[in-house]
């Protein structure tokens, strides 16, 4: 066991935890004041529900056994998982049982970004239910299929930290439940603005600071991976940042304070498949570029087809983890690449290209796919959605019954 690695493993798991709360004040700030409080626990229940899941099945499911599509029951309540060494999993420098902190953290923000999709319009019991099956039959299959030795990974695609099990799974998934649920009951006549930008701004600089958990963490070493992981991160998101900031003052004549946050969102999302395998003009090339595409897909695709994706979970996770694992095939470094002969694209190889773009097509379509039929079968049980009567005084108070800001009575807009 290397001890450095082991402390450094520890700080990122608390690093990707602190990334859940983060997501509530972003996700909380971006809403309307009357849902703010629901927006947040939408984000804070993950924390308990996603993971008392993986201690009991979610771990075992995820890395045991080798089948391709899900793993077996040996280590239901973690049983056989070491505290002290490393006995499941020869290449990792740290106990078995810290790697599964680890990935219980990747699991736990996973589910809470597919909330940005419905906030304003889901009840709270059957998103709760969503989320228990969403992560026995989504997550946790995705996560075997890339990580734990499932088809994915023998087809040799590669996603360094979460592109197809994390950002676009919660992305299309998010954009299926929009689809199902229907839109917020004044979308399209009134317009929507975040009540309280001051959280945004901390959610997304907390996301920022936890993402080099999330990222440099997931080389599972103290080692050069890591180091390069760390600075693909932050370059990423620094030029996604620019990036959104130009397109505004091009477009709209002036940046907004949000519109830089979504951008070095989008950055941290679409680097999360390469981070660790391509180079940091690599790393650079994807944040610029990520920022045009899912500028669109917001502002112009949504607008276009009239989805309701709130708060544009699919915008920029599902769309901005479609073009990170893409690039990463186009861009893997051989220095970096950890298969031989899958490099990217533009070194001469398409091997690895076609991997990834299959990866990225699949992910889709078994999210898509296996979230609308949950979603179908607990609506046929309960109804998944608010009154409009709850809806109109919002779901603070009629899913909590409290209120944010006590001073405020009535509607708003």
């Amino acid at each position: 066991m290397n001890t450095g690695s082991i402390a450094f493993i520890l700080l990122c798991s608390a690093m990707v935890l602190l990334m859940t709360p983060a997501l509530a004040f972003f996700y909380g700030g971006l809403g309307r004041r009357k849902n703010v409080l629901n927006n947040m626990m939408m984000s804070l229940a993950p924390m308990a529900l996603a993971s008392l899941l993986w201690i009991i099945f979610g771990f075992t499911l995820s890395f045991s056994g080798s089948a391709d599509w899900i793993g077996n029951f040996n280590h239901l309540f973690m049983y056989g998982v070491d505290m002290a060494k490393n006995s499941l999993f020869s290449t990792n420098q740290i106990p078995d049982g810290l790697f599964s902190a680890f990935q219980m953290m990747f699991s736990i923000i996973s589910v809470a970004l597919i909330t940005g999709s419905v906030v304003g319009r889901m009840r709270f019991t059957p998103l709760l239910i969503f989320m228990v099956f969403w992560l026995l039959l989504v997550y946790y299959p995705l996560a075997h299929m890339v990580w734990g030795g499932g088809f994915l990974a023998k087809l040799h695609a590669i996603d360094f930290a979460g592109g197809n099990v994390v950002h676009i799974s919660s992305g299309v998934t998010g954009l299926v439940l929009a689809l199902v649920l229907g839109k917020r009951r004044d979308y399209e006549r009134l317009e929507y603005r975040p009540h309280n930008i001051p959280f945004v701004v901390l959610g997304a600089g907390l996301l920022w600071f936890g993402w080099f958990g999330f990222n440099a963490g997931s080389a599972l070493s103290a080692n050069s991976v890591a180091i390069n992981a760390f600075v693909t991160t932050n370059t990423a998101a620094a030029a996604a940042m620019l990036s959104w900031m130009i397109l505004e003052k091009i477009i709209i004549g002036k940046p907004s304070v949000v519109g830089t946050c979504s951008g070095a969102i989008v950055g941290l999302v679409a680097i999360t498949p390469g981070a660790g395998y391509v180079s940091v003009l690599g790393s650079m090339i994807i944040g610029f570029l990520v920022s045009p595409l899912s500028f669109f897909m917001i502002s112009k695709v949504k607008q276009k087809f009239g989805y309701d994706d709130a708060l544009d979970a699919f915008g920029c996770h599902g769309i901005g983890g479609m073009f990170g694992g893409i690039m990463t095939g186009i861009l893997a470094t051989p220095a970096l690449s950890p298969q031989h002969g899958f490099v990217g694209l533009i070194y001469g190889s398409s091997k690895l290209f076609i991997a990834n773009l299959s990866a990225v097509i699949f992910s889709v379509i078994f999210s898509a796919l296996v979230s609308f039929i949950i979603i179908k079968v607990i609506s046929i049980i309960m109804p998944i959605r608010v009154s409009d009567r709850a809806e109109a005084i919002g779901l603070d108070d009629s899913e909590h019954e409290e209120t944010a800001y006590p001073t405020f009575l009535g509607l708003d807009s």
